[in-house]
């Protein structure tokens, strides 16, 4: 009985870690307007606890990020970029 308690409760914690997943947004930029601002953005976002990658396109004025969902999420990456100067919003 002890035994399948136990395996019980591990069972019920693994999905929470299992959960995880990586994610890709992507955010407007309208104050990207050169080349060099990409850097900037980019630095800041990899910053953020959970980013795998940051690509983008200055002449869309678009960022995509991949990140670990588990670790942060959308907004916090549009105030990382707002933090580096960048003000960003969730692309719809």
């Amino acid at each position: 009985m002890k035994t399948n308690l136990a395996f019980a409760l591990l069972l019920a914690a693994m999905p929470v870690a299992s959960m995880a997943a990586t994610r890709t947004t992507t955010l407007d930029v309208p104050g990207m307007t050169c080349p060099t601002c990409p850097i900037t953005i980019r630095k800041s976002l990899e910053k953020v606890p959970g980013v795998n990658a940051v690509a983008w396109d200055v002449k869309q004025k678009t960022v995509t990020v991949k990140y670990d969902d588990s670790k942060t999420e959308p907004a916090e990456l549009a105030r990382a970029s707002a933090d580096a100067g960048y003000p960003a919003t969730i692309h719809h």
